[in-house]
């Protein structure tokens, strides 16, 4: 009777807290490679290939940059994820207030447009965008690559901006203007700050699918080498220890943006109440 009873609290515990527990499993699944990474960083491999555990050393961390043109093509990364990101947010956010606050003609058409390139398989953007630069003649490096990123960014973007936009209630403008605050006032004191969730957002998805595109960026690149194209010859010949320092250094970076934001809007929340 005892155990009948002992099985049956356990049966309603784990009842109540299922959820709980499929959303710990599911977060634990999805951090495992990073946990691998961070913890191959601190290894000292024997031979080319970084994929078994051999001994414990720091040698990578002091020297992240001991790869050949491996902190170059980070670099690279870095330049082409910024101005994309800048590029695809501005755009982006224009065409988002666009498509919410006018009533123009081909509207629909341009809201389910703005979807493709999220649908579209990235190998056949790759391609066509290929042929578009050929076709133009285009010389193929830096500057193919970051229209490409902008082009493929801006749906990301477009749908953010637009979820936060469309649930802007616009009596807060139209109080706004009854207390004389111009247009452009309007904009920065009460629009701006509304919308900036969702523009910030779109930016750091942006940022992220940037600096982690493969296809896109192996199609129009030329010559050019970025992060993730190094990553991927790199795995051809040898894996560097560096590479895992990388990774994991921009996991933590990308962990500290997140804590930040979620400190700064509960002290914010603190503040209106």
């Amino acid at each position: 009777m005892a155990v009948f009873s002992v099985f049956s609290s356990l049966f309603r515990w784990l009842r109540r807290n299922l959820v709980v527990l499929a959303g710990l499993v599911t977060l634990a699944y999805l951090l495992l490679p990073n946990v691998i990474v961070t913890v191959f960083s601190f290894n000292k491999p024997k031979g080319r290939f970084n994929y078994s555990w051999q001994e414990f050393s720091t040698d990578a961390w002091k020297d992240p940059c001991g790869v050949a043109d491996m902190c170059g093509s980070l670099s690279l990364s870095l330049q082409i994820a910024f101005w994309a990101t800048l590029g695809a947010t501005v755009l982006g956010t224009m065409i988002a207030f666009a498509l919410v606050r006018y009533r123009f003609r081909a509207r629909g058409a341009v809201n389910s447009l703005i979807f493709l390139p999220m649908a579209m398989p990235e190998v056949v953007m790759a391609a066509s965008l290929l042929t578009l630069f050929l076709n133009m003649g285009a010389q193929l490096g830096f500057w193919t690559v970051l229209i490409a990123h902008i082009m493929f960014c801006l749906s990301f973007v477009v749908t953010a901006v637009k979820a936060r936009v469309m649930s802007m209630d616009p009596r807060l403008e139209q109080a706004a203007q009854d207390l004389y605050a111009g247009p452009v006032q309007t904009f920065l004191r009460v629009t701006l700050p509304i919308a900036a969730p969702g523009i910030a957002a779109g930016a750091l998805l942006a940022f992220a699918l940037s600096f982690d595109d493969f296809i896109i960026t192996n199609f129009n690149a030329g010559s050019t080498v970025t992060f993730p194209m190094f990553v991927w010859g790199s795995a051809q010949r040898g894996t560097p220890v560096q590479i895992n320092v990388i990774g994991t250094a921009m996991f933590l970076i990308a962990v500290l943006l997140v804590v930040a934001g979620m400190l700064i809007g509960k002290r914010r929340a603190k503040k209106s109440l």
